[in-house]
């Protein structure tokens, strides 16, 4: 428990701040066992890399021997966490919740010891007590809600800001007070509801939780950070092939990002891989296959991992086609291109088939269709290509 090493790596790999620093480390080397607080809001049914930055570093808490308590955030979902938004969020209903939360846990499993691991639903104690959300709303101040980046952002662009958005940070802190949280861990811009906790702790005459901030993580866009809703994001659960062709899809200037927040290799690895691509002597898209082959075998293990490497290789290196093809049965003649996709599945609406075309995405028989208005002749047999990993057959 009161290893130096993995305390040391507690405290600085890919962590951008701590508060209380100090009293934090004090805490670690004493032996004590601490209680780890992380709360998630299910507003999605899958955990992405992105999400997977702060289990990790519950993980290494975990393996010291200390305690994790997971907040699932069942009544703050329906509110909206408001933190790094530039509009209000969707609020949820329950029955999306509910089923947003079927493999939330399972999922969360793949990293971190679920056994082990203390697990509350906060509308345990907010939806039925209105005394506590009362008691609230007299520890902060609309001003100092109102002080925060985003909030601030908003109003300078006349969006709106609505009264329950006010509220979460509050909720959020409560959360700490009821678990008796020593420490919270969260995401760069959680760091306002973060000290919230603290703040609450202190009302209550609570020893303050220190907390550990961690960066977010840009999606395969490279631009902004990792969200399902902006189609950027590697889910954990991803078949194997798919994972390592979104992960080698990355800028290369994220390379090593990935490998300090995604992946388990040494920091001094990580850092003669940077020398060397900085020098040339490494060829970003060779150390992008080693990033995609240690991130798979986290997931997969490390024998699929191998398969969707030498998959890839194949696939894209050597121009070859998946071993594995989905195959269309399809009636034989003419037929639109956008018609095509969308009867193949590989599209939603014509307007998406319509922007893939656009964009060079789409071939046939290893030709790129030019025009969304292009008809084809299928006679069977034909190979069509959307995206860089997407095949099927035409029976």
């Amino acid at each position: 428990m009161t290893d130096e090493n993995k305390i040391k790596k507690i405290l600085t790999r890919g962590v951008e701040d701590v508060i209380v620093k100090e009293h934090l480390e004090a805490q670690l080397k004493s032996g004590k066992e601490l209680r780890i607080k992380f709360g998630i809001d299910p507003t999605t049914p899958d955990i992405h890399l992105g999400h997977s930055i702060p289990f990790r570093k519950l993980k290494q808490f975990q393996d010291l021997g200390h305690k994790i308590i997971l907040i699932i955030g069942d009544f703050t979902a329906m509110i909206g966490d408001p933190s790094g938004r530039s509009e209000t969020r969707k609020q949820l209903t329950k029955k999306e919740i509910k089923n947003n939360l079927k493999n939330y846990l399972s999922q969360a499993g793949k990293i971190i010891n679920i056994k082990k691991t203390e697990i509350h639903y906060n509308s345990k104690w907010f939806s039925k007590n209105a005394d506590s959300i009362l008691e609230l709303s007299r520890i902060g101040s609309i001003q100092q809600v109102l002080h925060r980046a985003d909030f601030q952002k908003r109003i300078s662009e006349g969006k709106d800001i609505t009264l329950l958005e006010v509220f979460y940070p509050l909720f959020q802190g409560y959360d700490s007070f009821k678990i008796k949280s020593d420490i919270e861990i969260g995401g760069t811009d959680q760091r306002f509801n973060l000290l919230m906790g603290r703040q609450i702790q202190k009302h209550y005459n609570m020893p303050e939780q220190d907390i550990i901030t961690l960066p977010l993580i840009e999606g395969t866009d490279g631009i902004r950070k990792m969200s399902k809703s902006y189609g950027n994001y590697i889910g954990i659960n991803e078949q194997p092939n798919n994972m390592f062709g979104k992960i080698m899809s990355i800028p290369d200037n994220l390379i090593i990002k990935y490998f300090l927040l995604c992946a388990d290799l040494p920091e001094i690895d990580i850092e003669a891989i940077g020398n060397n691509m900085k020098s040339g002597k490494l060829n970003p898209r060779d150390a992008k296959l080693n990033l995609a082959f240690e991130i798979v075998s986290i997931y997969h293990g490390e024998k699929k991992a191998q398969k969707a490497k030498d998959e890839f290789i194949r696939v894209f290196s050597k121009k070859e086609l998946p071993k594995k093809i989905d195959e269309l049965k399809i009636q034989k003649g003419r037929i639109g291109i956008v018609d095509l996709l969308l009867k193949c599945g590989a599209v939603k609406s014509k307007g998406e088939a319509k922007r893939l075309i656009e964009q060079k995405g789409v071939k046939l028989n290893n030709e790129v269709i030019g025009s969304w208005g292009a008809e084809i002749t299928l006679d069977g047999g034909e190979i069509l290509q959307i995206g860089k990993r997407k095949f099927i057959r035409i029976g």
